[in-house]
């Protein structure tokens, strides 16, 4: 069982890890950047590929953005069963804190057959804001 936000459908399971970068931050100015690692497990029968993301962004003070586009950081990666698959992206804020969630559209191999996978939620907060 994975300590950081999971959720599992269609035999995918998908774990997600923020880190703030302080560096890539400027909290004088509202501008917080973190970076996220996610982990896609293949845990079905069937190889699927990953066709297309669809997040939404959401700040402190509920405003909100979605993002929306073919793969993730350029690719469109096959899992076979039992295949994992990780990436590291980056979303900046307003806001010290926010959060994000999404869905996947992925598409088994063999018959082509198309299902949405969900990205659960994930708060991302400043360090300055645990104090």
């Amino acid at each position: 069982m994975s300590k950081f936000p999971s959720a599992i459908t269609e035999g995918v399971l998908v774990s997600v890890q923020s880190i703030y970068r302080p560096k890539k931050s400027n909290p004088i100015r509202n501008a917080y950047t973190y970076s996220y690692k996610v982990t896609i497990e293949n845990q079905s029968p069937f190889t699927i590929q990953l066709l297309r993301r669809h997040w939404h962004i959401v700040n402190a003070y509920g405003e909100r953005r979605e993002v929306e586009g073919e793969g993730v950081i350029g690719k469109q990666p096959i899992l076979r069963p039992g295949g994992v698959y990780e990436y590291v992206s980056h979303t900046y804020f307003t806001t010290s804190i926010g959060k994000m969630h999404g869905t996947y559209l992925m598409q088994r191999v063999t018959d082509k057959r198309e299902f949405s996978v969900n990205i659960p939620t994930f708060i991302m907060i400043a360090p300055s804001q645990l104090n």
